[in-house]
């Protein structure tokens, strides 16, 4: 998704106290950032922060990081976590966002970090083939996301795109997962995120607005 440089974006980001610019230094050790022993969870292409703004403030007994490469973004992220924690009237003190390239994800985690999910929701799909390898989902990705995951640990996934879907579920089975559930049509599953409410992203709202069905996934490794 194409958005507009906004100048305002990157001073906010820099002085935000839940904004970390370079990530790669807590490598190993972010349980000491948080300063709990809380499960943490991450989100892969956080956008605007339309998901992790309200998943983060739901649930305040789990650590998020969200992680975006466009500065505009995670500027946008940053206001809807601001805004979404005063309606709630509670500190943000269980998110963190960050500005860095998932291609090279593997100097941000490690096994230390004890990474126990990985949301992505709504990805670049990258339709031509020559350009499947930067799809979030893809196997070479898969492979560094086992580094850091959890035994056990899962990926929730969501996309509006039929043929990322169906490729994605081979990319898990060929790399070790166990999908746990799986849908074509979330809008008519029931309690499909086992007790979590299916928190609509901005994309996903327009997307059933046109009639077009959101795919959706557990897996396991």
């Amino acid at each position: 998704m194409r958005i507009r440089f906004k100048k305002w974006a990157r001073p906010e980001l820099e002085a935000s106290k839940f904004y970390i610019d370079e990530p790669e230094q807590n490598k190993g050790k972010w349980k000491n950032i948080f300063n709990n022993h809380n499960p943490i969870h991450i989100e892969l292409g956080c956008g605007k922060g339309g998901f992790i703004s309200q998943i983060a403030c739901e649930n305040k007994n789990i650590n998020y990081i969200a992680i975006d490469l466009v500065d505009a973004m995670l500027g946008l992220a940053k206001r809807n976590i601001e805004s979404n924690y005063k309606e709630h009237n509670t500190e943000i003190d269980n998110v963190y966002i960050s500005r860095y390239d998932i291609d090279r994800i593997l100097n941000v985690f490690d096994k230390n970090d004890k990474i126990e999910r990985i949301y992505i929701n709504f990805c670049n799909p990258w339709p031509r083939g020559k350009h499947h390898k930067k799809r979030l989902t893809h196997e070479r990705q898969l492979e560094k996301y086992k580094t850091f995951l959890v035994d056990g640990g899962k990926i929730y996934f969501k996309t509006d795109d039929d043929r990322l879907f169906d490729d994605t579920v081979t990319y898990l089975n060929n790399s070790g997962f166990k999908i746990e559930k799986i849908t074509y049509n979330l809008a008519q599953e029931h309690d499909f995120w086992n007790g979590q409410r299916n928190i609509e992203t901005e994309h996903e709202k327009m997307f059933k607005e046109q009639g077009i069905k959101i795919k959706a996934l557990i897996a396991k490794i």
